[in-house]
């Protein structure tokens, strides 16, 4: 079946895109985000425990503005929106380096909605509710497969505890519930845990991203009732789930790197040096101009994968592995070309380049970078 025009990226999703965009600009300008989490480097990086460095109000509006509903079906009282829309909200979040737990609610919500049980439908209403939401699936060694796990899952009658540590949840200290994988005697299974329930202890990692927070997330005999057993054998859910994933770490990644291009090709117009323009020459221009070939290839990746999953097309995880790939190559080059192109200010704390290339960093690496998922397309084709 043959993709629909622009990808299926219609007026609803430009009007969608179009105000994310206007309301991130007027309420996280630049200097605002600064402030919010690279106001000091000491307490950034030096003290015991790094500050959240996120604005609870300006989560508060984005809640009341629907983003965390875009993907949530109706039935449950979301928007029941595509997953280009989805797309275009996390590229928004990207471009604005947006501090929150909008990224991992979205990645909660695609695993959520894959699961289609009665208790992943009682949890998206929690998200549609306002709730925000993270997945902790990835082990002490970083892997993210799903059988790989270190959290057990034991029953005895009708009884559920979990035991172990996940370990990467993104934004672990934002959100009010995990979606946990965990063995079990059916194989994988997917349990929601109350952030605050009796035996889940957070226990927040030192991170160079300054945008997000990330946690280890400890369970010891955590009781899990039945209706928060999302699935007993959850491992297809978390396939099916995966491009979507894969997906809307690529968009942010996409948005990020479109600022960082569009920054450092300005500040290659203003800056001079021998009574010229950085951007005449050419060891300044083919970069940036080779960037923007970069990152329009990422993009297009990004929403073609976008829409093969609205349209369930069997290749969508191959087109979103590409997508990803792509996108963390795209975002490598242009975070060194920004801060090379910075100069000597490139490299400083004062200079608003590294917060945006901290952020790509930690993106690139989530869910595997260029090499880890060209590896897994060759095994797949």
């Amino acid at each position: 079946m043959s993709q629909p025009k622009d990808f299926g990226f219609g007026e609803d999703e430009k009007l969608l895109r179009d105000s994310a965009r206007k309301f991130l600009s007027d309420t996280l300008p630049v200097d605002k985000l600064r402030k919010l989490v690279a106001g000091d480097h000491v307490e950034a990086y030096e003290s015991a425990v790094q500050p959240l460095g996120y604005d609870e109000n300006l989560w508060k509006q984005i809640v009341e503005l629907g983003w965390t509903t875009l993907a949530i079906p109706e039935e449950a009282g979301g928007a029941g929106m595509k997953v280009v829309a989805v797309a275009a909200i996390a590229e928004e979040a990207g471009r604005a380096a947006l501090p929150s737990p909008l990224i991992p609610t979205l990645i909660a919500t695609a695993v959520l909605c894959e699961a289609k049980s009665a208790a992943a439908s009682s949890a998206l209403g929690r998200i549609a509710a306002g709730e925000a939401a993270s997945i902790a699936i990835t082990n002490a060694q970083g892997s993210w497969e799903p059988t790989d796990t270190d959290v057990v899952a034991s029953q005895s009658g009708n009884e559920t505890t979990l035991s172990g540590t996940a370990s990467f949840v993104q934004d672990a200290r934002k959100v009010s519930f995990f979606v946990v994988s965990a063995k079990n005697s059916s194989g994988i299974g997917l349990y929601v845990v109350d952030a605050d329930a009796p035996g889940v202890t957070i226990r927040p990692d030192q991170i160079v991203d300054l945008t997000r927070d990330q946690a280890r997330v400890e369970f010891k005999d955590v009781v899990i009732a039945a209706d928060k057993v999302v699935a007993t054998d959850g491992l297809e859910a978390l396939r099916r789930a995966t491009p979507s994933m894969l997906v809307i770490v690529a968009a942010d990644l996409c948005g990020a790197a479109e600022w960082q291009l569009q920054t450092t090709a300005e500040y290659a117009k203003v800056r001079t040096q021998f009574d010229h323009p950085l951007g005449f020459f050419q060891a300044v221009k083919h970069p940036i101009v080779n960037a923007m070939i970069d990152i329009d290839r990422a993009k297009s990746l990004t929403y073609a994968a976008a829409c093969e999953i609205d349209s369930e097309q069997a290749t969508a995880e191959v087109a979103a592995r590409m997508a990803k790939s792509a996108a963390s190559d795209a975002a490598a080059f242009i975070c060194s070309r920004s801060v090379q192109l910075h100069g000597g200010i490139g490299f400083t704390w004062e200079c608003d380049v590294h917060i945006y290339f901290k952020r790509q960093k930690h993106n690139q690496m989530l869910y595997g970078d260029g090499i880890y998922q060209r590896s897994k397309l060759g095994e797949m084709l």
